[in-house]
């Protein structure tokens, strides 16, 4: 995410691609005007609006001379000098009662006003235009012109339905007047209106679409505009490489037309994309070409403070202070604009991240205060709430708290009252740290829960707001979460946390683990329903372990009593070097008395004696573990309390939260289980030759099908095997990695590799029995990747997406001796009747655990049961 965009992180603004789409219009209309040849009378000759408008003067001043001087101005930026100018044409075709030429000349100055910031004149003119035009019904493309001006006048003033309903009309008119490129242009705006809306996958259908249309044609500036509008779009999905390769091609085809104002915007775009992919040297390359190529102001600037948020990122403050000077002239010279607003609000934030001294934040308020002024008298309250906002945030930076609130409720009120709610739950995260730094507890637990309630509301929105949605979600969605979560479980006056702050907190802590499943699919596709674990099983506690700064807070669910709650003075950072340790220690050749060292510290941290009594004295015989963070890379079978590992005394499953959790157990039945994997070495993967074994096994214990086994493990052959029957279990014997990266978690078949969506619109792609679910989807030679803290929420999504109701996945790859060893006691103990998933895979584990080559935790403990334990 880009500091020139961060104010406007989950909406974009005024997006840069439409000013190459209005500027194109208007290059259109200068043409238009300039080209027309003299007919002799319209009302005999029903003009075509590129061609046949009447224009009869000559001379210094006829309107004429009058536009093609205006054009001038225009194009050098003389602004003023283009409206007078043009003034004067438009005076002179409405004395004459030329409506036609009138219209266009109108169009032109709502343009030019639109570059002044005059909003209100801009407004009037095209809807003079407008008026004009509807009643000459044989000027459809001229009117079709006039409303896509007005919808690109209206986004720039952050009226993003208005726009979306004015290029619809657009879009409309061109097609009935058989104007197809038009058609196609307004198409394109309408998919700048789509994304400020948060209608982002509207956005990138309709731009595939005219991307389709075009597909045979030969290079335009129209296709560069479309595929980079698409471009944008890809990476505000998400979509990196998708992005980078279709802003490419627009910037090909730029070169190749000679069109500077594309080639800029493409080149900015790459260089978004570029960051967000993490290349921070390509991408500051990309945007000093911006800055020396640019044709408009505010590009420059948008470019340089890019290239400014990454010199600061990356501790070059020499280079940074040098840009920040040549910023501050440039910035004072941008007329007033949603765009300009924003560099305002951006410079100012950077301007104190990289000189946090009393001058430079006095600096930073005037910027922002200016800002806010010059949104106000642009009618853009989207705009004034984020500039005020943010000047609120500086005020609580210097602990000026009761300005900060002012401030801050101002800018709450501005972005409700306008139905912002994306920056909505910004000023309410911000409300709740003020109030909570000034010791108002009580209300800042109001502010923090109205910021998770809206963030609630805009999951859709928020998870495909942007390209580094990764770490801008751990940066300014998870703290609120997590950040109420701690006030709610701070005890008021040395008395116990209260029931209701209990099970406020447990909901918040769900409504995170959805949130960032979310985000890991890039896309809401996860709908959460409140269950009771009493309603899950009479026998099974739900364990919520949450990290926090100072604390681990543990919340136990057990059914039919109240929620119990456990605060384990720690800091972060040295649970953290726990877990790591324990995680590490998890080697084929590290001593099991090492092991049991480290785990026995973190279960008493996160269980211990007393928790134990209680779980006793209920009769609990499943744990269910809702796990936070690093908590989730380590199994929780290998836990030690001393004498016995946990799965030794409890049947065990991981949760990403209870909402996720269909009920129902398993049904007392035949098993039909789908089986496939790879034994064979293939993409330099290695062998895993007990997948043979591994497999007929399994058949022979269970209903099969003949497995599916290496070069028959391809995605065509599984989708055909599993949509002519209903399965209840699919077993995939072969190599597997969750990330935490969607992109990057995957299955191994022969010839490919499956991606965590694949796989879930392969598994449910079944024609027979389709209300049928299945039951048990097992993986069983995946892996973890390397490095990654969070990859374990690729086990969670691959288990969400693919629409099974329990997953079995190994943490780390296992020798696959073991593997197969393992399974076939799993498949034995699900076979018999009075047997649980949980407690199928527990005996499975005693199993190994009792064998004297399988003894050592690094066999045993990565098998994991992910969901519906029953």
């Amino acid at each position: 995410m880009f500091l020139w965009e961060s104010i406007s992180n989950l909406k974009p603004k005024n997006s840069k691609f439409l000013r190459y789409v209005s500027l194109g219009i208007l290059a259109t209309i200068l043409a238009l005007i300039l080209g027309w040849n003299a007919q002799p009378s319209i009302a005999n000759h029903p003009p075509k609006a590129s061609t046949e408008i009447v224009l009869t003067q000559s001379g210094s001043d006829n309107p004429a001379t009058l536009v093609q001087r205006g054009k001038q101005y225009f194009q050098s930026s003389q602004y003023v000098n283009a409206i007078a100018t043009w003034q004067q044409a438009s005076d002179i075709y409405a004395k004459q009662g030329d409506r036609l030429n009138h219209a266009v000349v109108l169009q032109n100055l709502a343009l030019a006003y639109q570059q002044l910031g005059q909003w209100k004149e801009s407004d009037q003119t095209i809807a003079l235009s407008i008026e004009i035009l509807q009643s000459e019904p044989q000027q459809l493309n001229l009117l079709a012109q006039a409303l896509n001006i007005q919808g690109n006048i209206q986004l720039a003033q952050g009226k993003a339905q208005e726009s979306l309903t004015t290029w619809q009309k657009a879009t409309a008119t061109y097609e009935q007047s058989g104007e197809k490129d038009g058609a196609i242009r307004s198409k394109i705006n309408q998919s700048q209106s789509m994304r400020s809306l948060g209608l982002y996958p509207k956005a990138k259908d309709i731009l595939q679409q005219v991307q389709l249309e075009l597909k045979e044609r030969p290079d335009s500036s129209l296709k560069a505009a479309i595929l980079l509008n698409l471009g944008e779009t890809l990476r505000l999905c998400g979509d990196l490489r998708g992005s980078k390769l279709a802003l490419q091609e627009s910037l090909a085809i730029a070169k190749k037309l000679n069109a500077p104002s594309i080639i800029a915007d493409a080149l900015l775009s790459l260089g978004n994309t570029t960051y967000s992919a993490q290349q921070p040297a390509e991408a500051i390359s990309y945007y000093q070409q911006v800055a020396s190529t640019a044709t408009t102001p505010i590009q420059k600037v948008q470019a340089k403070l890019n290239q400014l948020r990454l010199q600061i990122e990356a501790k070059q403050p020499e280079s940074a202070q040098l840009l920040l000077t040549d910023l501050r002239s440039q910035l004072s010279s941008l007329p007033p604009s949603r765009a300009s607003v924003y560099a305002k609000v951006s410079f100012a934030q950077s301007l104190v991240k990289l000189n946090p001294t009393s001058s430079d934040r006095q600096t930073s308020a005037q910027f922002l205060a200016t800002a806010a002024q010059q949104a106000k008298e642009m009618g853009d309250p989207r705009a004034e709430s984020y500039a005020i906002g943010y000047l609120g945030n500086l005020y609580e930076q210097t602990q000026q708290f009761s300005e900060a609130q002012i401030l801050t409720e101002k800018a709450l009120i501005l972005s409700q009252t306008n139905n912002a709610s994306d920056i909505a739950y910004r000023w309410q995260w911000q409300l709740g740290r003020v109030l909570k730094s000034q010791g108002e507890n009580a209300k800042a637990i109001i502010a923090y829960s109205e910021a998770v309630n809206t963030l609630d509301s805009i999951r859709g929105d928020l998870v495909s707001s942007n390209a580094d949605i990764q770490f801008s979600f751990r940066d300014r969605v998870e703290p609120v979460y997590r950040q109420l979560v701690a006030l709610l479980l701070t005890p008021e006056h040395g008395k116990q946390v209260s029931q209701e702050n209990l099970r406020d907190a447990r909901k918040v802590i769900e409504s995170l683990q959805l949130a960032e499943l979310d985000n890991f699919f890039k896309e809401a596709c996860l709908t959460g329903l409140a269950t009771q674990v009493d309603e899950v099983d009479s026998q099974a506690a739900v364990i919520y372990p949450i990290i926090l700064p100072e604390s681990l807070e543990v919340i136990i669910s057990l059914p039919n009593r109240s929620l119990l709650h456990r605060t384990t003075k720690i800091p972060q950072d040295k649970l953290e070097s726990l877990l790591s340790k324990l995680r590490r220690s998890l080697r084929r050749t590290s001593l099991e008395t090492d092991i049991q060292a480290a785990s026995e510290k973190i279960y008493n941290i996160l269980i211990g004696k007393e928790t134990e009594s209680i779980l006793a004295v209920n009769k609990i015989k499943t744990l269910a573990f809702v796990l936070d963070g690093s908590l989730r890379n380590l199994p929780m079978s290998v836990l030690y309390d001393g004498q016995q590992y946990l799965m030794e005394k409890y049947n065990l499953a991981i949760t990403p939260g209870l909402q996720l959790i269909d009920p129902r157990p398993l049904k007392r039945q035949q098993l039909t289980v789908f089986v496939g994997g790879l034994s064979k070495e293939t993409q330099n993967f290695n062998a895993l030759p007990n997948v043979e074994r591994e497999l007929q096994q399994i058949a022979l214990l269970v209903s099969a099908q003949t497995p599916l086994l290496n070069e028959a493990f391809i995605s065509e052959s599984i989708q055909k095997q599993i949509s002519k029957s209903s399965y209840r279990v699919v077993h995939l014997a072969t190599h597997g990695e969750f990330s935490s990266d969607a992109e990057k978690t995957f299955i191994l078949t022969w010839n490919n590799r499956l991606g965590v969506k694949q796989l879930g619109e392969l598994l449910q792609s079944r024609e027979q029995d389709s209300q049928i679910p299945i039951e048990l989807l097992v993986l069983s030679a995946c892996k973890t990747a390397k490095g990654d803290n969070r990859a374990t929420l690729g086990l969670a999504g691959m288990a969400v997406r693919s629409g099974a109701r329990s997953t079995i996945a190994s943490l780390w790859s296992v020798e696959d001796n073991a593997t197969a060893t393992f399974m076939e006691d799993f498949y034995k103990e699900l076979a018999t009747l009075d047997t649980t998933k949980a407690k199928a895979l527990r005996k499975a584990q005693l199993s190994l655990l009792k064998n004297p080559q399988f003894t050592h935790p690094f066999y045993w403990a990565p098998f994991v049961l992910v969901g519906n334990w029953l």
